[in-house]
């Protein structure tokens, strides 16, 4: 009987139970979010594309004949692209020389910064020591003063020091705090690591040095790779210090050598423009390679205070 009843046809003419709908509210809910989605996503697309147009501006003038990048009726797509410009001007000005001059002083600095800024830092944040907090206050301080105003003082004892017209005023100085900047970074990812790391450490026997380097340092990697993001851009694009400090042709760095070369040639944008894309891709290939450990650091230097 279960079987006749299992297999037995429905009634003819019954109707189909009706697909289940939203409410009104929710889908009206719903249509909203998907539309302010839409909104947001159109407003951040045109945004980048603003911020985009002028390396579009750069990469169309380095690609176009000096006829055409004149001409009355300006394109952004070449008619005839010039590759060769991007080669050009490697014979024009010593490019490769003005490249390895300033990536001395880049690293240089970038090695001085990350070692003295991360001891500070944790001296501010790991131990206690009397007149911490108004030393770093004094340090905090530091930051409203402009770089004009010890230019002077500072010019006068490098040259005291023989340094004129060589790499150390612009890399010597980074190991010697690292920058109050750096430093309060530092100190605050320093102070969300918790401290009962290195107290246990303590008991175990383990030395300040020791937990600073195999502890600390190892946790710090986002906050330590936006501080050489940082460090990266301001030296590599760098002109004020090297138009000081620097006189010697031997030692001319990019931003000095492309500025010269404008001036010397006033006509050759082409090649202007190709030099400073070259110049520029180290900094967007470093930025866009640790875009994840960048935004990371910024995001957890403001948990605690």
């Amino acid at each position: 009987m279960s079987r006749s009843f299992l297999s037995s046809p429905s009634p003819a003419g019954a109707a189909l139970p009706a697909a289940p709908t939203l409410p009104p509210a929710r889908g009206r809910a719903r249509v909203r979010r998907v539309a302010y989605q839409v909104l947001v996503q159109a407003l951040l697309l045109s945004f980048s594309a603003l911020f985009l147009f002028p390396f579009l501006w750069m990469l169309s003038t380095a690609l176009k004949t000096p006829q055409e990048m004149f001409a009355a009726v300006m394109r952004l797509i070449p008619r005839d692209p010039q590759w060769g410009n991007f080669i050009r001007v490697f014979s024009a000005i010593p490019f490769l020389r003005y490249t390895l001059n300033t990536a001395i002083i880049t690293f240089g600095t970038m090695a001085g910064v990350l070692l003295s800024s991360s001891l500070v830092a944790y001296s501010f944040a790991r131990l206690r020591w009397p007149g911490r907090n108004l030393l770093f206050v004094v340090l905090l301080s530091t930051l409203m003063l402009p770089g004009q105003v010890i230019l002077i003082p500072t010019f006068i004892l490098f040259s005291n020091l023989g340094w004129l017209d060589s790499f150390a005023p612009l890399v010597v100085p980074a190991f010697f705090g690292g920058g109050a900047f750096n430093i309060f970074l530092l100190r605050q990812f320093y102070r969300t690591i918790p401290f009962d790391l290195t107290e246990s450490a303590r008991i175990d026997g383990c030395r300040e040095i020791h937990i600073y380097a195999r502890i600390i340092l190892p946790l710090c990697k986002p906050i330590l790779a936006t501080i050489a993001l940082f460090t990266f851009m301001g030296c590599w694009n760098d002109f004020f210090g090297p138009l000081i400090f620097l006189t010697n042709p031997d030692l001319t760095t990019l931003a000095l050598g492309l500025r010269a070369f404008q001036q010397q040639h006033t006509a050759q944008w082409d090649l202007m423009m190709a030099g400073a894309l070259i110049s520029a891709l180290p900094t967007l290939v470093l930025f866009f390679s640790f875009q994840r450990y960048f935004v990371e650091g910024i995001t957890l230097t403001g948990i605690k205070g």
